[in-house]
């Protein structure tokens, strides 16, 4: 590309992405985003420019919200990168990324990584089998193309469960059952949240209305399951689990894993910026101030990536962020941002009200965050929950160090899959916080680039 140095990057065309790039681009900076997606939308909004009325009715009207969010966008003046696949990012503004087959890079004076969240790992016995899916791909497949699995089981626990599920209702496909791990305990818990939950009284309804979506398709629901194991010879064909007291197999040729999203890390990883475990969401975060500032002086980080909030939030917060990269930029005043923001910081925070009590209501079990010893868990390399405790035994402290003695980690995912459970049992087993254990260091490149992409970069 060419020389010119845009004020600010976006990688990520998301609800955050995307309002980012448009409130960076009203105050008139240059901007820049960049998106695996040929199309504006992220997961949340996926090919929401093109579905169809079918595919609008059957994903619900908060899909088709992100129209209105979408076309703006692609009439602006951003520079919208599609297609590309980001596979380096420096504190010092440089993108290194593939597109068509060739190597490129630009550069930004700012970068806000919008990247959004990923599905926890659910390691139960038998999840690698042919015929298991996490939910949030099998929502992919009805963006995408309108398909829904036929007479699907759904386990695991949390709101994307049930929408899922009553996405695939309305789509004509109804699940065979949903398996649920959430308990008593955890709605118990949750009521102490319960003040928040009524600010947040909208998300409440939704919820209530899809549950009663299921209940009248007739959809069988088991709640506080536990000892989930899927099994099959070549491919899934049953889940087995206990439930009230009850041993229950159920058969089908499709199952659907999900237990939450957590913020995808990589990128900053990568840059080694400052993270933290959230006892809550059970996963690392990056720590950042209210504006996305983060430990980089030239790096924010806005919606999921900086913690789960939802479609809203992550919109709020895109604005939010290129409002503080403006004023880092000094070309807007700290007054003009503080008071363009306040009324984005206070619907932010109201619109957050509710993550307390959906994050322990939904909480994942600790038998699947610790899973038995013959769990694999690192899908890559094929290494069991109990090679990481045999590690632990060894003097093992953490997940960079367990890649020396077993490869955890180092297959194609980089960690993706495996990296909070690995975590999470090495904790357990050595005393430590999971801060104190860490996560996988992340190095470059983020994402496969052959040589012959290498090959084609044509220097400026």
């Amino acid at each position: 590309m060419s020389n010119k140095v845009f004020d600010i990057a976006v990688i990520g065309a998301g609800p955050a992405g995307m309002s980012a790039a448009l409130e960076a681009e009203k105050h008139g900076a240059s901007v820049v985003l960049l998106d695996e997606q040929s199309q504006p939308g992220g997961q949340i909004y996926r090919n929401v420019l093109t579905a169809t009325r079918r595919q609008f009715t059957t994903l619900g009207s908060d899909y088709a919200k992100g129209a209105a969010l979408a076309k703006p966008f692609l009439e602006s003046a951003v520079m919208h990168l599609a297609g590309v696949s980001v596979w380096q990012v420096t504190q010092g503004g440089h993108i290194g990324f593939s597109k068509d087959g060739k190597a490129d890079q630009i550069r930004a004076r700012h970068i806000i990584v919008a990247t959004g969240a990923t599905e926890r790992p659910v390691p139960i016995p038998g999840w690698t089998l042919p015929g298991v899916l996490t939910a949030g791909a099998a929502q992919i497949l009805l963006k995408s193309g309108g398909f829904a699995a036929p007479s699907a089981v759904l386990v695991g626990a949390g709101p994307l469960l049930y929408l899922v599920a009553a996405q695939m209702v309305a789509a004509g496909s109804p699940p065979k059952a949903l398996v649920e791990t959430q308990t008593q305990k955890n709605l118990r818990a949750a009521l102490e949240h319960l003040g928040g939950a009524l600010r947040g009284w909208r998300y409440l309804l939704k919820g209530i209305g899809l549950i009663a979506q299921l209940k009248r398709a007739g959809v069988q629901r088991y709640s506080a399951a536990t000892e989930i194991e899927i099994s099959g010879s070549d491919c899934a064909e049953a889940v087995s689990f206990k439930a009230k007291g009850r041993h229950h197999r159920i058969e089908a040729e499709t199952f659907l894993v999900h237990l939450g999203v957590v913020p995808n890390t990589q990128i900053t990883r990568s840059l080694r910026l400052e993270h933290r475990y959230d006892d809550t969401q059970r996963c690392f975060k990056p720590i950042s101030d209210a504006y996305g500032h983060t430990s980089s002086n030239a790096i924010s980080i806005a919606g999921d990536s900086a913690g789960i909030g939802g479609a809203v939030v992550a919109a709020l917060s895109g604005r939010i962020a290129a409002l503080g990269a403006l004023q880092k930029l000094e070309m807007i005043a700290e007054t003009t941002r503080d008071e363009v923001a306040r009324p984005l910081l206070l619907k932010r925070e109201k619109e957050l009200s509710i993550r307390p009590f959906l994050d322990t209501a939904y909480a994942p079990p600790e038998e699947i965050l610790r899973p038995a010893d013959g769990t694999i868990i690192c899908r890559c390399e094929e290494v069991t929950a109990g090679d990481i405790r045999r590690f632990a035994v060894l003097g093992c402290k953490g997940p960079n160090q367990a890649k020396a003695f077993g490869r955890s980690g180092m297959g194609p995912c980089q960690g993706r899959f495996c990296g909070l459970t690995v975590t999470e049992i090495l904790a357990k087993e050595t005393g430590q916080s999971q801060d104190e254990t860490g996560a996988f260091r992340i190095r470059t490149p983020l994402k496969p680039v052959t040589l012959g992409e290498l090959a084609a970069y044509e220097a400026e």
